[in-house]
């Protein structure tokens, strides 16, 4: 008597044909996977999010005379460590919102310096938003509540780490000019939350 999975399983040239075209299709899936491993681990360097003249001539200028681009220690953090998610989905899903940012430059809303200062402060909020929503989390990859001294801070400092912790405050709220110019207009990341751009 056969049992079922002998029934199931096909002999003869059709059985080498399966065989195969699976050993053909998880290769195709592997070239895939890797090929898309790849282009993400490309789009997330900052010689990528520095190839177009908006970001080069605007973010990274500034970026590049801040702390998180030098500093005593030679630690450093790039346009994605702040501005890309490290969880797959919610990468991905920064990833198609960006395309956003092409469409904005091949529509001629933001491809020259004045445009790109003319519309700064609508750029920031989004930013602020989405890092107010997230709880910084982008920055808190890098920077640990429990890990830091407080003794090594000033008092400002401590008061407003306490309230992280609480869940009071988010990063966004006190550094949210530590990368980039700050935006004309007097905004702060709170009006984010009560004004969306």
């Amino acid at each position: 008597m056969t049992s079922p999975w002998q029934r199931l399983r096909p002999s003869g040239q059709w059985g080498r044909f399966l065989a195969v075209e699976a050993v053909l299709l998880v290769l195709l899936g592997g070239l895939l996977f890797a090929g898309g491993k790849l282009a993400l681990d490309h789009t997330n360097t900052l010689e990528f999010c520095t190839s177009c003249h908006e970001m080069r001539d605007n973010n990274f200028e500034e970026y590049s005379h801040t702390i998180h681009a030098r500093n005593r220690t030679g630690v450093k953090a790039t346009c994605s460590d702040c501005h890309v998610p490290h969880e797959f989905v919610d990468t991905m899903i920064r990833k198609a919102l960006a395309a956003n940012d092409v469409f904005q430059h091949f529509a001629g809303r933001i491809d020259t310096p004045e445009k790109f200062e003319e519309h700064r402060l609508e750029l920031a909020k989004r930013v602020w938003l989405r890092m107010k929503t997230s709880d910084s989390r982008e920055c808190r990859n890098c920077h640990d509540v429990a890990a830091m001294s407080p003794e090594m801070q000033g008092k400002t400092a401590q008061k407003q780490h306490r309230r992280l912790s609480t869940g009071e405050k988010t990063c966004i709220d006190c550094h949210y000019g530590i990368a980039h110019k700050e935006p004309a207009g007097g905004a702060e990341p709170e009006d984010a939350l009560t004004e969306r751009p």
